[in-house]
């Protein structure tokens, strides 16, 4: 239960208010005493001085502790906490607000190390395998030969991706993108991105980065009703955002396991509702609002299969951000088995051509 809030002005006037009856009433008592004037005002004078020491340390303490931490989240040590969050009074919010940018910022700090290890961690297996592919043909080990060239055209391929990724991430930082929506058909849209999935599958045997899974045991199913429904969204945006979770769904699944993708129509003109349907372990329902966070790669193993990895952790997060920038939402939906992420979009009051 929270306690009454009383406001440091409140503090203070309460303070002038006390200081002054004890005033007023110390000369009244010298009035009818006959006490000596001089004496009384002195003592008035020494209450009132105690009176605003001990109020004025209750305030001027936590803001002391306020600054010290402040300085020290300034220098990089977000270790510390404000005291007294527990005060009903602007102290506490300030407390409160100091402690939530340490918080943050920490959190900031966690993601810019995560970041730095994952392109590390990333860029290094592809760089490792082109370099030793070239140094094979410089040092006639191998020949040039096409084989030897696919090769090194797949780790080109994998940095690619990479890149592709971290440019995805660095528009997420950077703000709104502007929206190239335009009014398609759902079937043949989403049949093309399955199409590209299960391409993609058949011809890499390493990947890195949104919607390039290695599964070729995972069936992909389509399911659109009706079979003419159309939508108003990026096309491009929203192939994103179906890659990355069709990629997360066919790394999560079991062998020979099934990835199902529907399509309906949403409540408004043009809208759309989609959900991507898997037979995997599921999200245990802890980690469900922590999914779309960078550098998160779930509560589950991603390897179920031949060719899974555990990706980079940015797949669902440029995902969000690219349903958000529609004005759309994206989530974890209950189901009694396996994962089911629903991703609504608004679409648009617009004439049919």
């Amino acid at each position: 239960m929270g306690g009454v809030t009383i406001s440091v002005k409140t503090k203070l006037g309460a303070l002038v208010t006390v200081s002054v009856l004890i005033t007023s009433g110390l000369a009244l008592v010298a009035m009818r005493t006959g006490a000596e004037l001089r004496y009384i005002t002195i003592f008035a004078m020494i209450t009132a001085l105690l009176v605003t020491q001990f109020v004025a340390h209750s305030l001027t303490d936590q803001l002391d502790e306020m600054n010290a931490v402040a300085r020290s989240v300034s220098h990089g040590d977000y270790t510390r906490r404000v005291r007294g969050t527990d005060r009903r009074d602007e102290l506490g919010d300030l407390a409160a607000t100091i402690n939530r940018l340490a918080d943050d910022l920490e959190a900031v700090d966690q993601h810019r190390k995560e970041l730095v290890a994952n392109v590390s961690h990333e860029l290094r297996t592809p760089i490792a395998a082109l370099r030793a592919v070239l140094e094979n043909v410089v040092d006639g080990v191998s020949e040039a030969d096409p084989e030897t060239m696919r090769t090194a055209l797949k780790q080109t391929e994998r940095l690619g991706r990479l890149v592709e990724t971290l440019l995805d991430l660095s528009r997420l930082d950077n703000g709104v993108v502007p929206l190239k929506a335009r009014r398609f058909e759902v079937w043949p849209y989403l049949s093309g991105v399955l199409k590209e999935a299960n391409l993609a599958a058949g011809r890499r045997g390493t990947s890195s980065g949104s919607g390039n899974h290695t599964r070729t045991d995972v069936h992909l199913h389509l399911d659109v009703s009706p079979p003419e429904l159309t939508a108003y969204a990026d096309a491009e945006r929203l192939h994103q955002v179906m890659a990355n979770l069709i990629d997360n769904a066919v790394k999560h699944s079991p062998p020979h396991g099934r990835v199902t993708v529907h399509a309906r129509r949403g409540a408004g003109p043009e809208s759309l509702d989609l959900e991507v349907v898997d037979e995997g372990p599921g999200i245990p329902e802890p980690e469900r609002h922590k999914v779309f966070q960078r550098f998160n790669r779930g509560g589950v193993p991603a390897a179920h299969g031949p060719g899974s990895d555990g990706g980079t952790g940015l797949g669902l997060a440029i995902a969000r951000w690219a349903v958000e920038l529609h004005g759309g939402r994206i989530g974890v939906a209950e189901s009694s088995r396996g994962c089911h992420i629903r991703v609504t979009l608004p679409g648009a009051s617009q004439p049919r051509d």
